[in-house]
């Protein structure tokens, strides 16, 4: 049974930052690439950024790369989204998923695993 828990959500003002992280448990963590994806009630599920299971390389999307940064700590079974000069438009519900495979994967409909989500509230 694999479960994905997210926390370090919060309200910040704009330009500021908050660093996200989710714990995983029932799965092989360094097999598994993990992905940060993000959503407003109503709309698509968006990605933010992957990682594979090594670490060794990430992906982001063009609107946070610069200032987000994904990062993971295997020893731990944790990933990190840590991210920094926060806009308004970074609203949203963020979700930590998990894939096993050695890629670096953006679509949502690759990951098998999924945490329930925290809000991240950004205001101007």
């Amino acid at each position: 049974q694999v479960q994905l828990v997210e926390s370090g959500g919060g309200l910040v003002q704009a330009g500021g930052s908050l660093r996200l992280s989710c714990a995983a448990s029932g799965l092989p963590f360094s097999s598994y690439a993990m992905g940060w994806f993000r959503q407003t009630p109503g709309k698509e599920r968006e990605f933010v950024a992957s990682i594979t299971g090594g670490g060794g390389s990430a992906y982001y999307a063009d609107s946070v790369k610069g200032r987000f940064t994904i990062s993971r700590d295997n020893a731990k079974n944790t990933v990190y989204l840590q991210m920094n000069s926060l806009k308004p438009a970074d609203t949203a519900v963020y979700y930590c998923a998990a894939q096993y495979g050695r890629g670096t994967y953006s679509n949502q409909y690759e990951y098998t695993s999924w945490g329930q989500g925290t809000q991240v509230t950004v205001s101007s």
